[in-house]
This record gives C-alpha cells, sequence and structure tokens, in this order.
C-alpha cells in the first residue's frame, strides 16, 4: 500500500483520541483555556454528565475575529511567544485542544475581546463554518453538543452518567483548588452543584477558604500545613495528621506550576513520609502545591499534562519526604476531630442502658506494680482512698469491677497541676488497658499499649540516628542474580544502602554481591527476595528507601513486644509518667499503625450525650 497523507478531519479526530477520551478531558482542556485567558469567574454546565451538552463561560480577555478564526487550527497558539518548550508558563501550550474537541462534536464558540465586538463560529461534522457578529459580554463561551457523535466506537466506551459527572467535578474541583483567586460555579442537568466564590484579597487566606470549600472542615481540622524552600523550589499546602487517613490513595492531590499532575516520585515520596506511622494499606490526605521553574520540569510527557518529568527528581522527592516528615513530627498533641466526632454518635446512637440498669460491682484490691517492671500483686501506694471508697458500696457489689480509680490523697493538688498539661492527670485505669485522664476540658481515653509502642519505637530511631545502624558482615558474600539492567540500578543507589548497613558490588554481568547486611536483619529476611524487592521500588518509585521501611517494619515489632501489654495494670504515677512521655514524643498520637492512641472528649460533648446541650 502506497504512502499518503490523511484527510484533515481524520487527523483531527485522531488526535481527539488523544487529548479528549472523554468529557472529563474536555473540560479540563476548555477551562484551562478560560484559566490561561486571565479569567476572574468560570462557570461550567453539564448534561447527562457531558455527553449530551458542556458550557463553559468566562469573563477572560477574549479573542478578536482573526484570532477566533486561528484559535480552531490545529497547533495554533498565543501561550509559546517564544517558542521555547522548556519554559512553559500555561496551563496549555500546544493548541490542540479546541479543534480536536471541535472534530468529534457539534461545536459553538463565541467570545469578545475587551473594547472589541462579539463573534461566534460554528462547527459541524468537522467542517469550520465563517465567523458572525454575536451578542456576547467581554470572554469566551464555548459550547460543546452530543460529544463523540463522529465517533460511534469511542462513544461506546464512555460509563454512565454518575461516572463522568463525577469525573468532571474531580476534574474542576482540582483546578479550583489551585486557582484560588478564580471564582467558579458548576452545574449538573440544571441543579447547581458547587459555587466556590472568591471572597478575600489576601492570597494565603483565599488558600485556606478554597480549601475549605473544596475539601471540608473536617480536613483542614486534621491537617498539618506545609511551607517549605529548598533551593530554586517551594513547596506548600497541607497534610493529614496519620490518624486521619483513607483506604485509597484517591485523596492526594499533587500540583505543579498549578497544573495537577499523578507521578510516580512525588506519589512515592509521600507514601515513603508515611512510611512508619501508617500500616500499608491505609493512606493520607494530601494536597500539595510544588513550585518549581518551568526548565526544571518536563510537561510535555504526555497529551493529558498529567505526567511530568524532573532534572532532579531525587531533590523533589527529598523535599517532599522531609517536610511532610517535618510537619508530623513537630505537630502538637492533639485527637484527630472526626474520632471524636465518631464517638460522640455512636454513643449516643448506641441505646446505652440507663442507671437503674446497670448492676454494680465489687471492689478488687489487686493493684499491680512499676511501670516497665516486673508484675507484683498487692497494694500500689495510693490505693487507700479508692479501696475506701469500694468499701462503702460493697453491699451492693458482687464482682471485681472492670475500672480501677487509684488517685493517692497525699498527691491530689499534684494531679490538679496535672490537668493543666494537654493529656491531663490519671484518674482511673479501665479494662486494664485504657487510661482515663482528665484535663481542663474534658477527659482523655489512651490505650497504654499502643501509646507505649509509638514511644518504644521512637526511642529506638532515636538511638539509631545517633549511634548508626550496626552492620554485619557475612562469612561469604550473598550472590543474588539480577537482570543487567536491575543490577545497574542497584549499584546506582549503593551509597544509600551503604548508610542503611547493607554492602553490595557489582559480581559480574547481572549479578551482585551481598557483604555486609544491617545486624536487625539477621535470620529475619530472605536475603535474595529483599534485594529484589529493593529492585522493585527503585523501578516502581525511583527511590531506594525499601530497606529503610523493612529496618522500620523490625524496630515496630521489637517496640511491640517491648511495650507494656494489654491488661497490665499501673498505678498512678505510671500512668502519669506515660502521659508525659507522650506529650514529648514525637507521633505519640497514633500508633506504629496510624491507629490513635488515645481519643479526647471536652466537657461540651460529655454534656451532649447526656442531654445538657
Amino acid at each position: 500500500m502506497r504512502i499518503r497523507h490523511l484527510p484533515e478531519t481524520l487527523v483531527n479526530q485522531i488526535a481527539a483520541g488523544e487529548v479528549v477520551e472523554r468529557p472529563a478531558a474536555a473540560v479540563k482542556e476548555l477551562v484551562e483555556n478560560s484559566i490561561d485567558a486571565g479569567s476572574s469567574r468560570i462557570e461550567v454546565d453539564l448534561r447527562e454528565g457531558g455527553k449530551s451538552l458542556i458550557v463553559v463561560r468566562d469573563n477572560g480577555c477574549g479573542m478578536s475575529r482573526e484570532e477566533l478564526v486561528a484559535s480552531l487550527d490545529r497547533h495554533a497558539t498565543s501561550k509559546m511567544p517564544d517558542e521555547d518548550l522548556l519554559n512553559i508558563r500555561f496551563l496549555g501550550f500546544r493548541g490542540e485542544a479546541l479543534p480536536s474537541i471541535a472534530s468529534v462534536s457539534r461545536f459553538l464558540i463565541r467570545t469578545r475581546e475587551q473594547g472589541g465586538e462579539g463573534y461566534e463560529i460554528e462547527v459541524e461534522d468537522g467542517r469550520k463554518g465563517e465567523p458572525r457578529p454575536a451578542a456576547i459580554n467581554e470572554g469566551t463561551t464555548i459550547e460543546v453538543r452530543d460529544l463523540f457523535y463522529l465517533t460511534p466506537a469511542r462513544l461506546k466506551f464512555l460509563k454512565t452518567t454518575a461516572t463522568e459527572y463525577g469525573a468532571v467535578k474531580d476534574v474542576l474541583s482540582r483546578l479550583a483548588m489551585s486557582h484560588p483567586q478564580i471564582s467558579f460555579r458548576f452545574s449538573h442537568n440544571g441543579a447547581q452543584i458547587f459555587h466556590y466564590p472568591v471572597l478575600a484579597e489576601d492570597m494565603l487566606e483565599q488558600g485556606r477558604q478554597r480549601m475549605r470549600d473544596v475539601m471540608g472542615p473536617e480536613f483542614m481540622a486534621n491537617s498539618l500545613p506545609i511551607l517549605a524552600e529548598r533551593g530554586n523550589l517551594t513547596l506548600r499546602g497541607w497534610t493529614s495528621r496519620a490518624t486521619y487517613n483513607v483506604g485509597t490513595g484517591q485523596d492526594q492531590f499533587i500540583f505543579v506550576n498549578g497544573r495537577s499532575v499523578k507521578d510516580r516520585v512525588l506519589l512515592g515520596a509521600i507514601r515513603g513520609a508515611y512510611r512508619d506511622v501508617l500500616a500499608h494499606d491505609r493512606f493520607p490526605v494530601v494536597v500539595l502545591f510544588l513550585e518549581i521553574p518551568p526548565e526544571e520540569v518536563d510537561v510535555n510527557v504526555h497529551p493529558a499534562k498529567t505526567e511530568v518529568r524532573f532534572r532532579d527528581g531525587a531533590g523533589v522527592r527529598g523535599l517532599l519526604v522531609s517536610s511532610i516528615r517535618h510537619a508530623l513530627h513537630g505537630q502538637d498533641i492533639q485527637p484527630t476531630t472526626s474520632l471524636t466526632e465518631d464517638l460522640v454518635q455512636r454513643l449516643q446512637g448506641s441505646g446505652l442502658q440507663s442507671p437503674a440498669n446497670i448492676s454494680v460491682r465489687t471492689p478488687y484490691s489487686g493493684f499491680q506494680g512499676s511501670y516497665g517492671g516486673n508484675q507484683s500483686r498487692g497494694s500500689a501506694g495510693g490505693g487507700a482512698l479508692a479501696e475506701r471508697i469500694f468499701a462503702a458500696y460493697q453491699p451492693r457489689m458482687e464482682v471485681p469491677p472492670s475500672a480501677r480509680f487509684d488517685v493517692p490523697v497525699e498527691d491530689s493538688s499534684a494531679a490538679e497541676d496535672m490537668k493543666e498539661y494537654p493529656l491531663g492527670s490519671a484518674r482511673a485505669q479501665i479494662h486494664e488497658n485504657y487510661i482515663l485522664a482528665q484535663t481542663e476540658e474534658g477527659v482523655v481515653i489512651v490505650d497504654q499499649h499502643a501509646a507505649h509502642e509509638r514511644l518504644v519505637y521512637e526511642r529506638f530511631k532515636t538511638q539509631i540516628a545517633e549511634n548508626g545502624i550496626e552492620s554485619q558482615r557475612l562469612l561469604t558474600p550473598e550472590i543474588v542474580s539480577l537482570d543487567d539492567a536491575d543490577a545497574a540500578r542497584l549499584l546506582e543507589n549503593k551509597e544509600s544502602f551503604a548508610r542503611s548497613g547493607l554492602d553490595l558490588e557489582s559480581f559480574g554481568t547481572g549479578a551482585v554481591a551481598i557483604h555486609s547486611i544491617p545486624s536487625l536483619l539477621i535470620g529475619r529476611v530472605d536475603l535474595p527476595k529483599l534485594v529484589r524487592d529493593l529492585v522493585d521500588e527503585i523501578r516502581e518509585t525511583d527511590s531506594s528507601s525499601g530497606l529503610e521501611s523493612r529496618l522500620n517494619s523490625i524496630l515496630a515489632t521489637m517496640a511491640c513486644h517491648g511495650s507494656v501489654r494489654s491488661g497490665r495494670r499501673l498505678s498512678v504515677p505510671e500512668m502519669n509518667a506515660l502521659l508525659r512521655q507522650m506529650e514529648e514524643t514525637p507521633l505519640s498520637g497514633q500508633c506504629n499503625h496510624g491507629r490513635p492512641t488515645f481519643i479526647a472528649l471536652s466537657l461540651a460533648d460529655i454534656e451532649k450525650l447526656f442531654g445538657r446541650r
């Protein structure tokens, strides 16, 4: 078959398949054009998830008659005046969106530049009509009807109306987050879905307002602000506390120079930052904005422009990891608000027994000894008051209690002073696992095992950071056979592995020799499998942090076995000592798996339970 030139209409349809694969992609391209036009107000109307109608209105700079005609030609754009692909400062830059969308829909565009006349052009069956006068305010309005009616095969691959609507909403939410200085209004089938106005002049307040509008007040109450600079990189945004997490990675929003991206390096960095505070199947909620010189990032990797490539990927990753970890370690100790709200709702709807139906139980006088030492039976100083209280109710009690009060008379003033601490003063131990503490504003319930596990774990990490990781030299090197490319990847990260106690070198073609491993791993891991897992992580995330993760996992296991157990009775001084250590230890608000170590109830919450509010 002879080589021939494809018709222009077919070329446009092929291009449309790369740029506009669903209504959400069309909306994204059109709204990005509105943003590039300097709009302060953007409105989007949809019908049937965008399959039958998409309307985008803006109050941007508009176009002249000549520009309107040129805008529907492929690769015609006003956004690259210097023709430099390494200096892209707009969301759109290829000049493909409008002609691609117009080639697979019934398309109408109206526009009017400031101080000029309004014009419109209609495109039908891929054929561009002549411009004609139109009545329109300054700005641009685009109507896209019957998307993909010219390409029925692609039309069949569209999802349900609800799915396509959800995808459009997600796109608009991302654009609204990255451009808080623009008002966004979105409607579907005649009903307004959201309206994000601009109510503040200060840019920082605009950003906070937009986050509250899009992400909700719950996220803002349970997130930590991030603002960091390193060289020519600037990172800002919010990242959730470890106890505020979700089951998927869909709530991680990353923007590079205002552009929403899904980059494996950045996603891997977020995962690495939360590695030792979240379980492997839980994910944080993150909104991060990275500002980087345009010449340091390539956004021309994929037609959808959601993938990027960094000149210094390691530097970008390091900034994200260190910034998030610094925020997590520097957070004030406080509970996740959603946990408290959920607890109150559960208690209110649990059908609690009335006081008349609650049986009172007999006292048990055995208290256990020192925190962190051997268990001992008998009174632990300060139990006299509790025993007298129990004795007063002796006639009505039949079985040992599940909660124990142990407040020493001589330490009552000290206990009052402790209420000034964030976690208050210990008042009771419930079910030999939960510490009940009184604060100035309410009560705190602490999981003693989870809390102590985090304290021991952080102590282990501190000791390793101060003294280094002890390495054990193998009697005979372990030879691991790999693919040539995988072996090269490992050797490129040789120095990073050496800092974690893993010494390796090349052993001919497609193999590496392991000479030393961290002492913590002796007898605990399958070394060839560990090496291959490290290769897989480098290939996927361009990071060599898998060894650190494995070491942290072992430390977490050691911390679990070395912490105070559930069922262990603690005296009041022991409980208070645990509370004070929690207040001084970073990340003590969650265990090593991301579960909360304590829950706080304010007096207002308690009064709600008793109908006082």
